[in-house]
């Protein structure tokens, strides 16, 4: 029997269940391939921060959120269209993020007394037998039977079996969405191409839920997503770390320099290392340190041999690095440092996302020690941030700070990638060796106050280095206050300066004057556009600009600022962007936060602008 296909511009899918049911890679699976069928799409993936954590349980839910549609996409979506609920803990943990008739696929099998225990529900209470689902299409499956028959004449395991069971629901995803499994086909085969009966009974579990749906006479209905009108050329599904690791290596490339990455494993960081260490072919170092303080020192050691040095971390991580960067600013070697943000303080929130360690960045280390800060604003921009803070480093002769956070890291969307040829070069000035004997000034500057690299082992080069004040010029040890003084101005001067070699701040959206202003900064660049964008098309007179240098700002942003009678900044932290602009500029500005280890959702921010805009 033919099924009906309903075409929908847009749709929000969570996949949810144990951390160890497979849902971040069934939701990734799904991603690629809505990917490849031409869609935009954002993605939210929320885990939890126990590597295995208790099962069943509400604490041990782990989610993967994706929107995409046949329109511009910018956020993963506020509240859910489809739920995927493998067990009693994952419906209650998301039931209250799904719109009004929503589609619920809940494996029933993990509905039992011992689930529905574990999900903290009342002796004899069972959701799908209670109506608290009424009003919604709950579509009832018992993906692991299911799955067990499926694989019955397989050899592997119970358990095991049981672990394709995501395999089911995405092949039943697929077959509701009139998908082609050919991008998850091949990726099976090349993951496990050493464990053929692991192949096996993935495939054949994918293709037991793809024919489930195409056999089941109560599915009467299929959708499909269009191809979005996305601009011409070729893209690429791209998660926010993997994009800051294709940053990183094409700045050393366009430099001629050799990558140097040093780094202790820190969530939600700790993918960059992962990657760069499988990039060797471009001259890339990595160095796993035994503790956060070697990882950078490594770095500032790499730097001062000639490489371009990054090192990597998270909140509880730049803590401790803080003395070493005013090292490196002091010695002004070219050093990125990346922070991907998550919940703190201390160990806080390792799994959840926040914006909270702006002001740490500006000011977080010891005596005057200005560092130019820049931010990443989506996933793909990851790559465009972690080149442009390399160009910085290397032309300023400065550590840089690139912040992202754990959404962007994470999360995915299609990236339009450059050809290589259009990337500029990254000018990179070494001293050249002296004949003459002439004294050599390590610290001598051009009229942006940067000094040239001087690298070890060049012939007439040798000075002194080191974290004490050095005298102008020479940089030998100087304790003149006045001399002290001189070389605190001119470090400000010489970041101060970078402003000149920025592009003046740009609006994402909106008129150059009106009611309201947006200023955003980071991974909610795409929230606060989407907002922007509603708010248009109602007519009211809202612009959206978002800021990737932070330290120091565009020349022109002050200015921008008194064309609006309001400006709202919304953040994932308690107002530090908002703190600073009235430092900066001494204008008024309203602050919106949140700071619950989740992205703020554009219902929120849509309703706090529209009661903002009628006091």
């Amino acid at each position: 029997m033919s099924k009906a296909i309903e075409v929908q511009q847009e749709v929000t899918i969570k996949f949810a269940g144990d951390s160890g049911d497979g849902m971040q890679l069934t939701g990734t699976l799904f991603t690629d391939n809505t990917a490849l069928s031409g869609s935009d799409l954002a993605t939210f993936p929320d885990f939890p921060a126990e590597i295995r954590a208790p099962q069943g349980t509400l604490a041990g839910v782990s989610g993967f959120q994706l929107h995409f549609g046949s329109r511009e996409i910018l956020t993963p979506g506020d509240d859910c269209d489809v739920l995927v609920a493998m067990n009693a803990a994952a419906l209650k943990a998301n039931l209250q993020h799904l719109a009004p008739g929503s589609a619920i696929i809940v494996n029933t099998d993990g509905f039992d007394k011992k689930n529905l225990r574990l999900a903290k529900y009342e002796n004899g209470e069972n959701p799908l037998e209670s109506g608290v689902l009424d009003g919604y299409e709950v579509i009832r499956i018992p993906v692991t039977k299911l799955t067990r028959e499926a694989l019955i004449d397989s050899d592997l395991s119970t358990r095991d079996k049981d672990l394709c069971k995501n395999m089911f629901v995405l092949g039943f995803l697929y077959w509701r969405y009139n998908r082609s499994l050919d991008s998850t086909l091949d990726f099976l085969r090349q993951k496990l191409s050493r464990k053929l009966a692991l192949l096996e009974a993935n495939i054949t579990a994918l293709r037991a839920g793809y024919h489930y749906g195409d056999t089941v006479e109560a599915f009467t209905t299929r959708y499909e997503v269009k191809p979005a009108p996305l601009e011409k050329g070729a893209y690429r599904n791209i998660m926010g770390n993997e994009a800051l690791v294709i940053g990183l290596i094409t700045a050393a490339q366009k430099a001629g320099l050799p990558l140097f990455y040093g780094s202790y494993p820190i969530t939600p960081a700790s993918d960059i290392l992962h990657s760069l260490a499988q990039y060797k072919h471009f001259d890339v170092r990595t160095f796993q340190a035994e503790d956060e303080i070697a990882a950078i020192s490594s770095a500032i050691g790499a730097s001062y041999g000639g490489n371009l040095a990054v090192t990597g971390t998270s909140g509880p991580g730049m803590a401790l690095k803080t003395e070493a960067m005013g090292l490196a600013l002091m010695l002004e070697l070219p050093l990125v440092i990346c922070n991907i943000q998550r919940g703190g303080p201390s160990t806080g929130l390792p799994t959840k996302t926040e914006q909270s360690d702006l002001l740490q960045a500006l000011y977080g280390r010891n005596g005057e020690s200005p560092i130019p800060v820049i931010a990443a604003s989506s996933p793909a921009d990851c790559f465009e941030a972690a080149f442009e803070a390399c160009r910085i480093a290397l032309q300023h002769m400065t550590p840089v700070i690139l912040l992202s956070d754990g959404y962007l890291a994470n999360g995915a969307e299609p990236w339009k990638f450059p050809k290589a040829a259009d990337i500029p070069e990254i000018a990179v000035r070494f001293h050249e060796p002296r004949e003459n004997g002439a004294p050599f000034l390590p610290y001598e500057r051009d009229e942006s106050y940067v000094r040239k690299w001087a690298l070890p082992g060049t012939k007439g080069l040798a000075h002194r280095i080191g974290g004490l004040e050095k005298e102008a010029g020479t940089g030998n040890v100087s304790y003149d206050p006045a001399n002290h003084e001189y070389m605190v101005k001119i470090r400000q001067a010489k970041v101060d300066k970078i402003a000149d070699f920025i592009p003046e701040q740009e609006l994402a959206i909106g008129p150059g004057e009106g009611e309201l202003l947006f200023l955003g900064w980071g991974s909610t660049f795409g929230l606060i556009k989407s907002v922007a964008k509603d708010l248009l098309a109602e007519g009211v007179a809202v612009a959206h600009a978002h800021l990737r240098y932070l330290r120091p700002f565009p020349h022109n942003l002050g200015r921008l600022l008194q064309q609006y009678d309001k400006v709202i900044v919304p953040e994932i932290n308690n107002g530090q962007l908002s703190r600073v602009i009235r430092d900066e500029f001494l204008r008024e500005v309203i602050p919106y936060n949140k700071i619950q280890g989740v992205p703020i959702t554009k219902a929120e921010l849509k309703g706090f602008a529209l009661q903002v805009l009628s006091r």
